[in-house]
């Protein structure tokens, strides 16, 4: 297993703002997935771990698991089903790891239900853009700064208008769930505000208006909002949308 350290200068800059460093541990076989995820965990100040395999996973796992914040996880790693792979991990370190799993590597709903059970955190797309990847990870890294969804997020970058009564702002979408959605911004709304969103689903194109509630908010990364009310056509649009890109199987 390698260890990838990140540089001085990065690690002083996170000091001095305060910021915790988390260590991360990337399993997947495909190298493009590890080494884009663990540079922008690097990038940002943190410590990443990268395994092509089970056996090592395992290993630092059962070595390493007090010193370790997050597991990101291919469930389709060489020699390993990946739903004993996750009960072999909790067995270990006793269930109090967050897991995500790369979302591209889930065969069927009836295995999410199974891992909600094992209690893996979330979701994450394995070939998100390097600038999604972070903000994917932080409600997992740092869970106590936002508020989680509990159905699974899909990296989406799309315009979205935000209406907080005459004013109109826009912005990018960084992740979409069934029951939110979060948007990349520097000037976050204050918690608790109401906001009437307006964006396009991709594939096939929609439009979706929707009034949502701000949940968490961090200047880093931007704030995520809440629906609260939605048209059910709106809604199944979403819902479908989620479902199509979560069972779909990368290597299929």
């Amino acid at each position: 297993m390698r260890r990838i350290a990140p540089e001085t200068d990065t690690i002083r800059a996170m000091a001095a703002l305060g910021s915790p460093r988390k260590t991360v541990l990337i399993a997947d076989d495909t190298a493009f997935v590890r080494e884009r995820f663990a540079a922008a965990l690097i990038e940002s100040g943190h410590q990443a771990l990268v395994t092509d395999s089970a056996s090592e996973l395992l290993a630092r796992v059962r070595s390493d698991h007090a010193d370790l914040d997050l597991i990101v996880l291919d469930l389709q790693l060489p020699h390993a089903r990946g739903l004993d792979l996750v009960r072999e991990i909790r067995r270990i370190e006793g269930g109090r790891l967050p897991i995500i799993v790369f979302s591209g590597t889930i065969s069927s709903s009836a295995e999410v239900r199974e891992l909600a059970a094992l209690g893996v955190a979330g979701y994450v797309n394995e070939y998100s853009a390097a600038s999604h990847i972070l903000p994917a990870l932080a409600p997992h890294l740092f869970p106590d700064n936002f508020n989680r969804r509990s159905s699974p997020r899909v990296a989406l970058s799309v315009s979205v208008s935000c209406r907080v009564g005459n004013a109109i702002s826009s912005a990018l979408t960084l992740n979409l769930s069934k029951g939110g959605v979060a948007i990349r911004t520097m000037s976050p709304l204050e918690r608790g505000t109401l906001v009437r969103l307006r964006f396009r689903l991709p594939a096939p194109a929609r439009e979706v208006e929707a009034e949502a509630r701000v949940r968490w908010t961090d200047r880093n990364v931007g704030m995520g909002l809440q629906f609260e009310q939605i048209s059910a056509a709106d809604q199944l649009a979403i819902d479908e949308f989620i479902d199509r890109h979560f069972f779909s199987n990368r290597r299929a």
